[in-house]
């Protein structure tokens, strides 16, 4: 048996990247607090004498990231002041032969899914009863549901499934009783993630299931707010509009990321749809859920966009007027289908053309938040900052949306949801006061 220092290991994670990471440091805290390890997210005191990094693989810029922290952490353990640094998630995936040649100071390297192997190191027992019970890295009243994990579809620029393997549900059951653990623990709000919301089911029912999905998570008492991240819009599952209408805790909100708006980008990309499928689609999800919030995603600078695409882009978001839009630059990633084309636009250029596609969405943006002043909302209030409250509506998402600036005098609290009325607009943000 070995014996253990005086000193007890303290574990620190930190998480790079997108959700379903969180989502996966916040497992493995729950596994590490289960097996009496002390653990913590993004430690502030620096108390802690061992790290582990949850690396992002996404894109060019995400894996710049995960490099430089991995390089922070290294350089902290030869100063002596950590004793052990793991690494984990979507880099370490994609290239652990190259860094374990590279950086060979980290301990060990790990998967995306050898979440066992990673306890094995602190001579701790994977407790598989545990499945869904996290240590939250959000603030309590908001958390995300992890569906699936994994992607069946081929896009061309996409290297996710090269990290996260093929699509993957996880049983409804599972994730009810996930969500009432969540809310016993205060949550409020959930975000459904998954690479693609829209294909649950299929692997393990034979059959798209996130309307059922959606129905069972609704009557999870105290769960307020359901919201939709990543629906992919070829072969819609049009049942879930009507949930998303008939029930009340699910959030008028749809996150659908296109991509692009040009038919010759969409065809190089393989999204398996047209630019007129998409305005369809988007029509009808309109009709059928009355004052819905879209968000999408789109991608500037994929080798062989012309002027032309840019501007079949910038058309489309005039003509659809999304509610919300992020953009991405194209990143060339070795193994995807699309890195066979000549990466033939430079960075300065990619950015150029996200730059020229925001600026049409800002106005649209501002002039939808116009048309808000003098309405009243329900707000849930995530946070107290520079002495003003910072709360969401329904129709706004963690990080990615408009946040409400909310005066008043009075204590709030967050996790608490209040009435306002909007009584100033901007870009990206709305204002407004208590209504009591």
């Amino acid at each position: 048996m070995k014996t253990r220092s005086l000193k007890k290991d303290k574990v620190n994670i930190i998480t790079l990247g997108c959700s379903k990471n969180m989502v996966d440091s916040e497992v493995l805290s729950g596994q590490l607090a289960a097996n009496d390890i002390n653990v913590v997210h993004e430690n502030k005191k620096l108390d802690h004498n061992i790290v582990v990094v949850n690396t992002c693989g996404f894109i060019d810029k995400a894996k710049e990231e995960s490099i430089n922290t991995i390089l922070d952490q290294v350089d902290l353990k030869r100063k002596g002041k950590l004793d052990k640094v793991y690494v984990t998630g979507c880099l370490s995936e994609r290239y652990k032969n190259n860094l374990e040649q590279e950086i060979p100071e980290v301990d060990a390297y790990f998967g995306t899914m050898e979440l066992p192997l990673i306890l094995k190191q602190f001579e701790a027992d994977y407790k598989a009863e545990l499945i869904g019970e996290r240590l939250l890295a959000t603030p309590k009243h908001y958390a995300y549901l992890k569906i699936s994990e994994g992607c069946n579809r081929t896009c061309s620029f996409c290297a996710i499934p090269l990290m996260r393997g093929t699509h993957v549900s996880r049983p409804i059951e599972s994730l009810v009783e996930e969500a009432e653990r969540l809310v016993k623990m205060g949550v409020k709000e959930v975000m459904l993630i998954a690479q693609e919301l829209t294909y649950y089911g299929l692997d393990i029912y034979k059959k798209r299931m996130l309307a059922e999905l959606l129905h069972k998570l609704a009557d999870v008492k105290g769960l307020e707010w359901i919201r939709l991240h990543y629906a992919y819009p070829s072969k819609f599952p049009l049942e879930i509009l009507d949930v998303i209408r008939e029930r009340d805790n699910i959030c008028k909100y749809l996150d659908m990321p296109l991509q692009h708006a040009s038919d010759p980008m969409l065809k190089a990309m393989r999204r398996q749809i047209t630019r007129a499928e998409m305005g369809e689609l988007i029509s009808t999800i309109r009709e059928k859920v009355p004052g819905i919030c879209l968000r999408t995603t789109l991608i500037t600078g994929f080798p062989g966009e012309t002027q032309q695409d840019v501007e079949d882009v910038k058309d489309f978001l005039r003509e659809h007027r999304f509610d919300r839009v992020g953009i991405f630059t194209y990143s060339h990633e070795e193994n995807t289908s699309a890195y066979g084309f000549e990466d033939n636009i430079p960075a300065e250029e990619k950015e150029a053309r996200a730059q020229e596609i925001m600026e049409v969405q800002q106005e649209i943006s501002l002039e939808k938040n116009q048309e808000k002043i003098g309405q009243t909302f329900k707000v849930l209030i995530d946070k107290k900052e520079s002495g003003r409250y910072l709360g969401r509506t329904e129709f706004d998402s963690v990080e990615v949306d408009n946040e409400v600036i909310v005066n008043t005098t009075k204590r709030l609290t967050p996790g608490e949801f209040v009435y306002v009325k909007i009584t100033k607009a901007y870009d990206y943000d709305l204002e407004g006061e208590l209504v009591n």
